[in-house]
């Protein structure tokens, strides 16, 4: 669950910058050359495609983890316990 919300957060952050950069594109858009407007359209609609890819990444990952938390509860279970017991050996020898 941690790692959705985490991939939310990226998709989110990643989307805010798509708007930065468009409303900066705008701002800027009597001020520079034709090529470097060209370019920076490019890089946007780049940028944009990218994250519609980050973003169906993380939804199929959720979707993964979730079925198979449903197919293995105790196996869930047992695998977070692991993983907080290793997290606190490391984190108390500090």
């Amino acid at each position: 669950m941690a790692e959705s919300s985490e991939g939310r957060k990226l998709a989110e952050d990643l989307r805010a910058l798509v708007d930065d950069a468009e409303q900066l594109l705008r701002a800027t858009a009597n001020a520079g050359s034709a090529e470097v407007q060209e370019r920076a359209q490019a890089t946007l609609h780049d940028l944009r495609a990218r994250l519609s890819a980050v973003e169906d990444q993380v939804r199929a990952r959720a979707r993964d983890v979730d079925s198979y938390v449903h197919d293995n509860p105790w196996q869930a279970v047992a695998i977070a316990g692991g993983v907080a017991l290793l997290l606190g050996l490391i984190m108390g020898r500090r």
